[in-house]
């Protein structure tokens, strides 16, 4: 799938994440918040100017946000972002509330509405990560111009001998031996660690 319908099914089917900030101490903090838009120049949220989450968000500039949708654990599908957000003001304020009404409930009237300001994830790297199939699968999006990273991978270098003792030990089978070598797939990897853990010959490296 393509970063569009990654950052769709964030609005429609989660809309409702965790975010977290950090202070200028570097404290971090998280607080729920509702993603209500995107279009191609990124994500789009909203909170009064008020609040220390809004401080927190001019202070450094950054946000990590993980969306979760599911019943239970192994019916679970979750988008995470990290990114880089900017204040655009009242700019697209009423367009938000049309597409989320239910704001109209929390700030009724248009003085009301005076306290709140628009903010633009406008640059990031995510992931999507589904549980409710088998084996697992995961992938890595970007937008804004920014580089899929590649952090937390594991992959088998040259020095493989082909033992697939690393075979044996992945939980989700994503370790195939195919044409003389040993791969990883990276969409159904847990990231676990165990094939780097049992390599007799460091042959498994992480990014």
């Amino acid at each position: 799938m393509n970063t569009n319908t990654y950052l769709e099914y964030l609005i429609n089917q989660i809309h409702t994440v965790i975010m977290a900030t950090t202070d200028n101490l570097g404290n971090p903090f998280t607080c729920v918040i509702d993603i209500m838009d995107f279009d191609e120049h990124g994500l789009y949220f909203l909170t009064a100017k008020g609040k220390s989450f809004y401080e927190r968000l001019k202070q450094n500039g950054t946000i990590s946000l993980t969306g979760l949708q599911g019943n239970a654990t192994l019916s679970s599908k979750s988008v995470t972002i990290h990114g880089k957000v900017k204040e655009i003001g009242s700019f697209r304020l009423s367009s938000l509330f049309e597409k989320n009404p239910y704001m109209y409930e929390i700030y009724p009237t248009k003085e009301s509405r005076k306290a709140l300001t628009v903010f633009q994830i406008y640059q990031g790297n995510g992931e999507f990560f589904d549980l409710s199939v088998q084996p697992i699968f995961r992938e890595q999006f970007s937008f804004g111009g920014s580089r899929i990273e590649k952090k937390g991978l594991f992959y088998i270098n040259d020095n493989c001998m082909n033992c697939r003792k690393c075979i044996s030990v992945c939980p989700q089978k994503c370790i195939v031996y195919k044409n003389n070598q040993t791969t990883i797939l990276q969409e159904h990897c847990l990231h676990c660690g165990n094939c780097y853990n049992i390599c007799p010959v460091k042959a498994v490296e992480k990014e």
